[in-house]
């Protein structure tokens, strides 16, 4: 059984254009509140945003060598899914290799694994999202897998499957989905456009989204 699969099908540049338009919350809803990934996985500093196709990764905890052979396959925007079963006490990316992601185009890195140099990477512009920063070293001894689906932060990630990432958090959009949930999505954020507005003309929330029936009609009482 092979350990890596060299190419992978991507899906339409267009189709992750439109998706990068959305924020991953209005894109969780848009596509009936599915793929969110663990919410522990954030953007190391505040600002970074990613939105790509991932090359899946999968390698045993504390060793980087994997994630090093997934960088030299990596095309230019490919998002890098790097899980390591929730091994976040090793820095298993750093400078070095981010220095070297973004000469090849890499939008940017997603992991369970802890990472380092931080602030370096903050100044260099590369977005990273991982559990958190730790200091420590890793090794580059173990084979795993790379382009192969993987169970990452309690959703299955496919090859291919678009990315994307924000302050808030990272949701994954399958690629035969996309465009209807870019679709649901723009209809979602005009919808909230149109609340947002009507609230500097004195307009009610609650009667403008029916909570008001909603609760009345479970018997709320109010006491002043």
């Amino acid at each position: 059984m092979a350990h890596v699969i060299r190419t992978i099908k991507r899906p339409d540049p267009a189709l992750v254009e439109a998706i990068a338009r959305f924020t991953p919350a209005t894109l969780h809803e848009a596509q009936g509140r599915r793929g969110a990934l663990a919410s522990k996985i954030k953007p190391i500093y505040p600002g970074m945003t990613v939105c790509g196709p991932a090359l899946t990764i999968k390698s045993h905890p504390g060793d980087n060598c994997m994630l090093q052979l997934g960088i030299s396959l990596a095309k230019p925007g490919d998002v890098l899914v790097f899980a390591t079963d929730d091994s976040n006490e090793q820095g298993c990316f750093g400078e070095v290799l981010g220095t070297w992601a973004m000469s090849r185009g890499v939008a940017g890195l997603v992991t369970d694994s802890g990472v380092r140099d931080g602030p370096a990477l903050n100044k260099k512009g590369f977005p990273v999202f991982s559990p958190g920063l730790c200091i420590k070293g890793t090794v580059k001894e173990s084979l795993g897998t790379i382009n192969k689906p993987i169970s990452f932060a309690g959703e299955i990630i496919n090859p291919g499957d678009i990315i994307v990432g924000d302050d808030d958090g990272l949701v994954v959009v399958r690629p035969s989905e996309a465009a209807a949930v870019a679709k649901s999505s723009q209809e979602r954020d005009d919808i909230e456009a149109k609340f947002m507005a009507s609230y500097g003309e004195g307009a009610d929330h609650l009667a403008l989204t029916g909570l008001d029936k909603i609760l009345e009609a479970k018997g709320i009482t109010y006491e002043d």
